[in-house]
């Protein structure tokens, strides 16, 4: 299934408990659509929430609210069901908002331009931590429940860990020589990997954040964002438009599942019931792609090693757009697993 959004889109978040997905645009506005497998996307509501760019979009408070965050530094809770607006937060940060992620049902965290990681109470709408973690920009941020947490990576080359019950950085790894642009924890919380501008993947060991123990090439360009697919796999968008499945420890590019245009992939999401894929893209559209028909192995596999021969079957075919022939060239990549 293919949306166009008519803008390009910078944010994208699926709904918790529904078929609902939503996307936030470089023109401030935030759209929600209601998708099905057998049904084309119902738009739901536009709602124009900023004057600047919507970087990021995500559901909060059991998926009732939709929250926004922008260049103009602020935060904005919309109702889900109507598309109002139920709160503001004018200069949440000094800076423009880059990133937003959810942590618990009641609070989110924000990292900016110049390096600030806020975390909110969505109820009392108040600030509950502030960390300086880094001197450029949030590219991404991921929470660790188990110990609380926040793992933010930043433009500056650095890798952070901010305690939320100490309310301090507690450690933060040396400069990579390479900008940081996405991060998943892995391994069952042993291994934390990063993407970066050049297109290495950066491991670091849980405890030992200071270098990273491993470092795995080959993607051709940078990796832009990460989607964590199980302990052992994940998935990668990345610079050249190409949506990876990527394999770790051992570290290999098991294939591409998906080419969504020429050009960089901006976000990549599951579905609540991770049967659709999301991706969002410079070519101003969203795409679902139907999992059961990438991941489903298929015996009679061959060439699952040859990407470049692979990719030609992949080419820009969401869910339900050739469907026959898609689901035999990608049922091949996965014959191995």
């Amino acid at each position: 299934m293919e949306i166009n959004l008519g803008k390009l889109p910078f944010g994208l978040d699926f709904h918790p408990s529904s078929n609902l997905v939503a996307a936030g645009l470089i023109s401030g506005d935030l759209h929600l659509y209601r998708y099905g497998p057998d049904t084309q996307p119902q738009r739901l509501f536009a709602a124009h929430g900023h004057e600047e760019s919507c970087r990021s979009v995500k559901f909060a408070d059991s998926g009732r609210v939709l929250l926004t965050a922008s260049a103009d530094c602020s935060i904005l809770a919309v109702d889900v069901d109507t598309g109002a607006v139920i709160a503001r937060l004018e200069d949440a940060h000094e800076a423009a908002i880059n990133r937003l992620v959810t942590l618990t049902e009641t609070t989110v965290s924000s990292g900016d331009d110049e390096g600030c990681i806020k975390v909110w109470d969505t109820r009392q709408r108040t600030c509950c931590n502030s960390f300086n973690a880094h001197e450029e920009y949030i590219s991404d941020m991921t929470f660790v429940s188990s110990s609380m947490q926040l793992l933010g990576t930043s433009g500056d080359g650095t890798l952070s860990v901010c305690n939320l019950r100490r309310n301090k950085v507690q450690s933060r790894s040396e400069f990579s020589e390479d900008e940081l642009l996405s991060i998943v924890t892995m391994k069952n919380g042993r291994k934390v990997v990063c993407g970066t501008q050049t297109g290495a993947l950066l491991l670091y060991s849980w405890g030992h954040f200071k270098d990273c123990s491993d470092r795995f090439l080959g993607h051709p360009m940078s990796v832009d964002t990460l989607l964590k697919v199980d302990e052992d796999t994940l998935i990668s968008g990345s610079e050249d438009g190409v949506i990876r499945l990527v394999g770790i420890l051992p570290n290999r590019i098991i294939h591409p599942i998906a080419e969504h245009s020429e050009y960089p992939i901006e976000g990549l999401g599951f579905s609540f019931d991770r049967k659709f894929l999301g991706s969002i893209s410079h070519d101003q559209m969203l795409k679902l792609w139907d999992m059961h028909e990438l991941l489903e192995p298929q015996k009679n596999a061959s060439n699952h090693d040859n990407e470049e021969m692979d990719l030609d079957g992949l080419r820009g075919r969401p869910a339900n757009v050739g469907q026959a022939s898609n689901t035999a060239a990608a049922d091949d990549f996965f014959a191995d697993l």
